[in-house]
Parts: structure tokens; sequence; C-alpha cells
């Protein structure tokens, strides 16, 4: 991929009465569940869509890649649909990567919304395209819970600009003041695109970073990986996520934030940790990945300020 970046691109913002699409282009889900955020989404003001054959398994999947991959043409393609929102993560978003056209997302900007394995898609679209993607909740977890960060939901998704993150509980690792284009996602998922066409693109960002479930030695391994790929040399800032269980399981005399600084003690970046958007306990914030973002860390707290609207009014 060329080193230039694309110009950015940015979505239609989501007005009440909208149709989403709910698109599952990883893993099977729970019926039930995806029906009650169906009805959350209704509640909210918006009118869901999906396709018939969304309960469709095939092993571990939502169905085969060909049904995945016509899902998602569809409803992108389709005028009357504002926004696309992952049911779940789990896996599978990479059978689709090299049969997309990458140019219908840049002809037909829509809010693309999701988290967990839907990583590998947000950012691809984001670096061959510019459109702004949406790292945060989906219908059959956050959304059919109502655990979801709603302010964070309205200003990503609604036109706001010069908002702040919420970032209650967020740790300073390291201190320090960074601008750069918010990016990232699942880690796992980020450093399974090394080596690839679809390798990540982190050159001038305030990288975001979470998992679920790892064990500390794993979460080293991959940002290693990141390191020995050159992909954390150019970073301006790093935020990592809750991190949720990501413990070795029994007794364990050091904490996941030692050694995250430890790995990470060459780059003089500021560092925070527990921002609660991805895999979390409760309260899933969105992201706007490819917006100008702002990280200050200090004694005082932590402050992520996104410095444009993510999404245009039309």
């Amino acid at each position: 991929m060329a080193n230039s970046r694309p110009k950015p691109i940015k979505p239609r913002a989501l007005r009440r009465g909208d149709k989403v699409g709910l698109i599952a282009p990883a893993s099977s889900f729970n019926r039930e569940v995806f029906l009650g955020g169906c009805a959350r989404l209704k509640q909210m003001g918006f009118e869901p869509v999906y396709s018939p054959d969304v309960f469709d398994r095939d092993l571990y999947f939502a169905g085969s890649a060909d049904r995945r991959l016509r899902e998602l043409n569809d409803f992108l393609q389709r005028d009357d649909i504002a926004a696309l929102i992952g049911v779940r993560g789990g896996y599978g978003s990479n059978y689709l990567l090299e049969r997309l056209d990458f140019l219908e997302f840049a002809r037909h900007p829509k809010i693309i919304l999701g988290c967990s394995d839907l990583t590998s898609l947000l950012t691809a679209i984001t670096d061959r395209t510019g459109l702004v993607t949406f790292h945060g909740p989906m219908v059959a977890k956050d959304i059919a819970g109502g655990s979801f960060e709603s302010s964070s939901w309205s200003n990503a998704l609604e036109g706001a600009s010069d908002w702040s993150l919420p970032t209650d509980g967020v740790e300073v690792l390291r201190a320090g003041r960074a601008q750069g284009r918010l990016y990232g996602g699942c880690l796992s998922m980020l450093a399974a695109s090394l080596g690839t066409k679809f390798e990540i693109e982190t050159d001038n960002t305030i990288l975001f970073v979470e998992d679920v479930a790892e064990k500390p030695y794993r979460i080293d391994r991959m940002l290693m990986q990141l390191r020995l790929a050159g992909k954390l040399g150019n970073v301006r800032g790093l935020v990592f996520g809750e991190m949720l269980d990501c413990a070795q399981p029994g007794r364990q005399d050091y904490t996941l934030q030692q050694v995250i600084t430890r790995i990470l003690a060459e780059y003089k970046v500021p560092i925070v940790y527990g921002l609660k958007s991805g895999h979390v306990s409760s309260g899933n914030i969105t992201l706007p990945l490819g917006t100008e973002a702002e990280l200050i860390a200090s004694e005082s707290g932590v402050q992520l300020a996104i410095l444009e609207a993510a999404t245009q009014m039309k």
C-alpha cells in the first residue's frame, strides 16, 4: 500500500428515524439477544434492518463468506440505509477483506460501527479510503444490554465537533501531550494484520489498543510483534482499553500495567490505560477512527479530545 494517506471522508450524521443495517460479518450469535438489540435500537428512534438469512450458521460463522459479503455490500449500496452496525464479533471478518471493493465505501460513505473481530474491517476501510469508521458497541452485546456510553455515541455519530471522550478511571502510565489521528482496535486483530495486504498503518496516530481474556505474556508478545514490525516507532500516543480479564490465572505478582510500561519504555509518548471501548465490563465508548484527536496525560488526569466532527450534516 502506498504511504500517502487518502483524504478523509466523513459519513452523514445519524438522525432519529434513520434505517440502520445490521451486519454479521463474523461469528453466529444468539437470536433472542439480537432481537433485544433490535428492540433497543427502535427505542432509541432508529429502524433496524437485517437480512432474512442473518441467522444462518456455517461452523462458527454467521453463514458462508458469500452470505456475509453479500449482506455487507447490499446494505452499503442502499441509499435508504444510514449506518451499518455489527451484530457481534467472534471471528470471520478477515474472510471478506480480499473480496471487498473498497472504492464502494468511498462511493457510499456510511457510518460503520463495531469492535472486536470487526477491527480488521474498520482499519482496512479507513486505511484504504479515508472513511472515518467507529469502534464501539454492537447489537447482540452492548446495545442489547443497554451497556454503552451514550454521550460518545451521540457526539461521534450525530456530528458534534471538538468534544471529549469520557476518561473516568483512566490511568496515566506515562505523562505527556500528543496530537494525532485516532486509530486502532482489538490488539489480536491489529497483530494479525501484520505481513498481509491489510497491514495496519499507525504512523502519526494516537493508537488505541484493547483486548479480552489474553494473559499478560500474550499481550507482551503481540505488542512486541507490533514493535518488531515497526508499527510503534511513529505513534504519537498510546491508549489502552480496559483489558478485561487480561490476567494470569492464579497468583500473579505483577500487573499488566507493569508489563505494558516495560515493553514500551523506549517510546517517549503519553501512555494511558483503562479507556472503556470494545471488550468492556460496562459503558462501551464509541471512538471515531480516523479523526484528529489530542491526548493529554498528567497528574491531574487524562483528557482525550476529538478535534473535529466525525460525521457531517447533509
